[in-house]
Parts: structure tokens; sequence; C-alpha cells
């Protein structure tokens, strides 16, 4: 039977039809490097699904970036080829992806997309997908002829090197320095790319508010087409291929478990080899499927690669502890040998260890198949996430042939081997146990994976059913016409919205409470307390506290320093408020320096990023002129600093220049204005007037002053540039 007979359209595929060329792209850099390259090439068309698209990604790094005549950053990228062709049709379907993944993506995507492309390039989040699933096919489309499909986005801490090295300058983005990963995605032309052009459409049809372009008719081709990526050679030719989808109930969409159904016809046909990379191996059905093919065939061998240690407690508990039970039924009654569950790990020269991160989704069955794709061997890729796996099958003598070079040098990045030892240790006795056996002369090796170490699964009942779900966290709404409606994702504005709101109405209603409750905390008393501290040692920290307390409840600034003035006079109140003000300010420039380090720099997206760049080029003058014309509250304006990239010493002596004079004229007012009601005089009135009239013209002049240091400024950098 031809290998290509085990497709199924509409069991296990969607799709059948041939390429006339496919190239496997190994690691980031080779996919990053291909991906710029086809983006130059297009004319007509780019479609861009995915988990992700990052607007900050650099598709090149060090001499091809510098060589480069197009932009490498993605969203100048687009920018620059919209532009260039402005009949060019873009666009760009990132998953509207919930609460739980703010840490790992850019906020406010559609905006920052928006407002750096032009009007041919156009952005949709998707958030047709139920409650807990998300969007995780990642397919480019150029112009109809080319595609890429795989388990590569465009995105953070994924570009990496086919070297794995364990210290890599160039791995590092917006968050951060991050360890090595290992990925594949592979690009093909010919019949195939039809079927993913008619699946990008329907993915953005009912995503977006119109339709894309119609798809192109492409004629056949009398070689590789005008957009495939130049540095990158055909591998396989004129090889059948199927598209198999993970697709859950959402809308009118019909579901399909067509990849689950794929893989377990794969399995159920190998005698051989089994080769699998996976970044979770957690799907019991799976794991018994292998078995029991184990059993029928004692010939077959297994082996499965897979990252070393977990992200974050859900990751541990769900997919780590999956994985002992994924383990444990998979090598039930079978000889040790014939199976491995192994992470992939590289020495450095100095003896530093990297463990690498596998998000390749590849399996490889015995010479006759390749599966390249985007769905985990977990639970929700096969029944609620939306996926996408391509299989090649070989059904010639040579594609059979490059099927198992791909797979022999898959196994030599991981081993340090070349693929001719990779190769020759497979033909030999204990197969897995060879390649499981470092080699002196290479820094490259695999080791069996002990997850017990992380976790004992104790929290594994209770997390998994968020972490790894089958089915939507939220029930479906009731059947209409006999279909399902499932629960979409809230928008992320939508969210975020509710958040603050309800945020809000918690601190106002715990000072009310508080009001209520605590008799304490009334203005007499306040009153009463700072003049129970004048003359003494508590003074100042007394309103150090004051201003402190009064900042985390972004109390207003001026009242408080009125207040102060009131009991302290016109000399120390001012100096008592500024020194009350200068501490509320640096606690909260740290509060907004955590914040920022968590993900909230992530908030304003794009437009936090300018205002940061103004404040930190601004410096003292900057910091001053916030202070002087009050165009934000205190403490919002304290937060925002310590998210900025300002430092702390400029910001604070910002603070103290822009504070300082009307801090003295509030001093004037409060003293005044205390002394009204208790003694009032033509010499109390004349020192409230003269105060007012203080205020209000530092108000007025630091308007100008403001307008004359920013053209001053202006004026030096035009000079500076001449």
């Amino acid at each position: 039977m031809n290998p290509s007979a085990l497709f199924d359209v509409n069991n296990n595929c969607w799709r059948r039809a041939f390429a006339s060329y496919a190239a496997p792209l190994i690691d980031c850099a080779n996919y990053y490097r291909a991906l710029h390259d086809s983006i130059c090439r297009a004319k007509h068309s780019i479609f861009i699904v995915g988990w992700d698209i990052d607007s900050r990604i650099r598709l090149l790094r060090g001499e091809e970036e510098n060589g480069s005549e197009a932009p490498s950053c993605i969203s100048e990228l687009i920018a620059w080829k919209a532009r260039q062709n402005p009949d060019i049709q873009i666009y760009l379907l990132r998953w509207d992806s919930s609460l739980a993944f703010f840490s790992m993506r850019e906020l406010w995507a559609k905006e920052v997309w928006d407002d750096l492309t032009p009007d041919n390039v156009h952005t949709c989040l998707d958030d047709t997908i139920p409650m807990g699933g998300c969007q995780h096919q990642k397919v480019v489309l150029i112009d109809d002829e080319v595609a890429f499909s795989g388990g590569m986005d465009v995105t953070t801490a994924r570009w990496d090197t086919r070297d794995h090295k364990v210290e890599e300058p160039e791995r590092k983005d917006e968050e951060g320095v991050y360890g090595p990963l290992h990925d594949v995605q592979v690009v093909v032309s010919g019949e195939i790319v039809q079927h993913f052009a008619e699946l990008c459409r329907w993915r953005w049809n009912r995503a977006a508010d119109f339709d894309a372009i119609p798809p192109r008719k492409i004629t056949s081709e009398a070689g590789v087409p005008a957009s495939w990526p130049s540095q990158y050679k055909p591998v396989f030719e004129a090889i059948p291929c199927a598209i198999a989808r993970t697709i859950p109930y959402m809308d009118d969409a019909e579901p399909a478990q067509e990849v689950r159904n794929m893989l377990l016809n794969l399995i159920a046909s190998a005698s051989d080899f089994i080769y699998i990379e996976n970044q979770f191996a957690s799907r019991k059905e799976i794991a018994d499927a292998l078995n029991r093919r184990m059993k029928a065939c004692p010939s077959l061998k297994v082996l499965l690669v897979s990252s070393y240690k977990p992200k974050g407690t859900m990751e541990c508990e769900t997919y780590w502890a999956g994985r002992i039970d994924f383990k444990r039924i998979l090598q039930q009654g079978v000889d040790p040998g014939r199976v491995e569950i192994a992470s992939s790990l590289a020495v450095a020269e100095t003896g530093t260890v990297g463990h690498k991160r596998i998000h390749s989704k590849v399996m490889t069955i015995d010479d006759r198949y390749l599966v390249i794709g985007s769905s985990n061997l977990s639970n929700r890729s096969m029944t609620f996430d939306t996926e996408c796996d391509l299989i090649f099958a070989g059904d010639s003598d040579s594609n059979r042939e490059r099927i198992t070079r791909v797979r022999n040098d898959l196994i030599a990045e991981h081993t340090g081997r070349s693929v001719s030892q990779v190769a020759e240790a497979l033909r030999k006795e204990n197969p897995l146990a060879r390649l499981m056996t470092p080699i002196s002369e290479s820094r490259y090796h695999l080791k069996t994976v002990e997850d017990d170490a992380f976790t004992d699964q104790s929290w594994q009942q209770i997390l998994e059913p968020f972490s790894d779900p089958e089915e939507p966290l939220c029930p479906p709404l009731p059947t209409v016409n006999g279909k399902k409606i499932s629960v979409p994702n809230p928008r992320r504005k939508t969210l975020i919205m509710s958040l603050v709101a309800g945020t809000v109405i918690l601190l106002l209603s715990l000072g009310a409470l508080a009001n209520h409750f605590i008799p304490w905390l009334t203005a007499d008393n306040l009153k009463a307390f700072l003049e129970s501290t004048q003359g003494t040692t508590w003074a100042v920290p007394a309103v150090v506290a004051l201003y402190i307390v009064g900042g985390v409840l972004f109390f207003p600034v001026t009242l408080l320093s009125l207040a102060v003035a009131a009991v302290f006079g016109p000399v120390w109140g001012p100096v008592y408020g500024m020194l009350g003000a200068l501490a509320s300010a640096t606690l909260l420039f740290f509060v907004g320096q955590k914040l920022g380090d968590q993900g909230l720099r992530k908030l304003g997206g794009h437009k936090v990023q300018l205002l940061d760049e103004k404040f930190s080029n601004s410096g003292v003058i900057g910091v001053a002129a916030l202070r002087l014309i009050p165009v934000a509250p205190y403490s919002l304006v304290n937060l925002i600093g310590g998210i900025s990239s300002i430092r702390l010493s400029v910001f604070l002596c910002g603070t103290f220049i822009g504070m300082a004079p009307p801090m003295i004229a509030k001093g004037l007012v409060g003293d005044s204005l205390a002394k009204i009601f208790l003694h009032p005089s033509l010499e109390t009135i004349l020192y409230l007037i003269a105060g007012i009239v203080f205020w209000v013209a530092i108000a007025v002049a630091s308007q100008y002053l403001v307008k004359f240091m920013q053209q001053r400024k202006e004026q030096n950098a035009q000079t500076c540039n001449l």
C-alpha cells in the first residue's frame, strides 16, 4: 500500500494534494531568514495567521541584518513592503489572547500594528475561539503560491540558531534573555498551497469585519515560484501530503479532530522506528496507542525528545505531571531499550549546561511519513485548540530517503553526531542506547527525563482541567439549529477595563468602610493628629507617613499640602510637605518599577514606549514640567516614572524643582486659610490673597518656562545635527 493511501479526507485529514516543492526549516534563525526573503519577494498578498504576531521581532541578525536593504524588524518590514507596493494586501490574524498570557504577549497588538502600518495592512484579533482555548495554527501565505506552516510564531523568545549555544548574545528580546530553543517549520509550494489559501481566508473571513481578497489562480509551476525563499533549496519534490486540523466547537464551525485521528492512524501503521519531537506529552490516548503498537510489533522503537524544565506552576503541575503518566503508560510491559523520553542539552566550554527548550511538533513514522505541525501531544491540541499539521507521505524511493535524512538530521542536532553517524547507530543493535550515550568530542547529548524531580503530581487533578482541558471552561450556550454555540474569549480591552473598574470600586468600598468603622479616620482627627506632633520629634515621620498612605490611595497631593501648611505654617509646612512628597514619590517609583518588570510596561504597548522615550530623554526638565503643570495625578506620575527608563535620582531632582515653588505657595495659602477661620484679620486675608496670586502666577509662568526650555532643547538638538 502506498503511504498516501492512509490519507482519509474528512476523517484524518481536511485536504490532500501534492507539494511541488517542500523544505523543512529547522530552528527559528532559518525560518525568520526565509520568511524575510519571501515577504520581500511578495507582490500580491501576505497572510500571517498565528498564536502571536509581535511587531518588535527582528527577523535577521548580525551581518545579515546590517547588510539587508529591507528592514529586519517585522513591523517595519511589513510597512516597507506595503508602502513599496500600494496594491499588495496584507492580513495579520492574531489570537485575541486571555489574561493568562499578558506577561508573554505584546498588548494592544491591533492598535500597535494599525499605528505602524499603512491602510493596505489589515489586522484582526481573533476572538472566536471558545473560552479557555487558543488559536494555535501558525501559517504564513505569500502570493497564494508559497506557504509556511509548523510550530513557529513571530513572537518573543523564539529566535535561535542550530548551534543552540549556551551563551548567545542575540538570544534576547524585550522580555529579556532566554535559553536555547528548538523548533521546526516547513515551506511548501504547489497544489497544497491552494488549500492553505482556503484555510487562511476561512479563518480571516469569520473573525474580521470584512472578507479578504479572493485567492489567485496559480498555473502549473515550471520551477520554484518567485516568492520561494532563495536561500533554501527544496528537499522534497512532487510529494503527496495532507493537512490535518483541530477545530473546536465555535460559532457555526464544524468541529474537527483530524490531527488526533491522523496521529492514531500513523502510529497504528508503524513497524520500525517512531521519532517524535514535541513540547508536551500529556495525552494518555497517544501514549496508550504507542504502547499498544510496540507490543504488536516487537521490532518497533520510540524516541521522544521534549523539554527538560517546566515554566511556571501551571505547566509543571499539568504537562510535566501529565508526562509522568504518559511515560508510565508508554513503557508498561515494553523492553526499556525500545522506548525513551529524553531532553536535549548542550554544555558550554566553561562547563555551563544549557537545556534546550523543545517547541517543535514533529513526528516521523519509519521512512514513510513526516509530520510537521502546530499540535502538541496534549488534550487541548487534540480537541480544543485550533491546530494545523502537514503530513508528508514517502510514495517514492527518493522522498523516503529524504524523510529518513530529515529525521536523522534532527537527531544529529540533539546528539552532536553527524547524519551518517546517526544512520549507522540506528542500523545497529540497541540503537536508542547508542544515541543516548554522549560522544566525547560533542557538547550536545540527550538525557532521560526524570519529571518527578519537578512535581509529585499533587496538584495535577486540580490544575489539569484549566491548563490542558478537552472542553470549554465555560459550558457552551444552547444549540441553535442543532449546532453548538461556544462562548468566545472576551476581548482584552473589556477584561482590562473590567479589572480596572473592579479595582477602583474595591478601593472606594474599602475607603468608605474604613471611614465608617474607623473613628480615627476623619478630617478633624487627622488635623488633631498633626497638631499633636507639633514641636515633637514625630512631626516629620507623621507627615511622611501621611504622604505615603495618601500616595498609595491616590489622595490629592494639593489638599494634603494645604492641610500640612495649615498646621505647621508657611515655613515648616512646605519643608515637611516636600519631604513627605519625595518619600511618597520614591516608594511609588519602586512600585511602578516592579510592576513594569512584571508586565505593566506592556499594558500600553507602543504608546507607553513613546512616553517612556519622552520621559527619559527630557530628564529633569520633563519631570519638573509635569510637576509644575499637573496634567496627571501625582501618584500616577510616580508610577509611570518607575515604569519608564528614567533614573530615580533624575526623577527626584525634577520632582523637587517642579514642586518647590507651588509647595511654597500652598504654604502661604494653607497657613492663611487656617488663620482666617481662627483669627480673621486684614493681615490674614492679605496673606491669603497674596498666596493665591503667587500660586496662579507660578502656574502661568511655569507654562511659559516649559515652552522656553523645550524650544531651547530643540534648538540645541538642531545645532548638534548641523
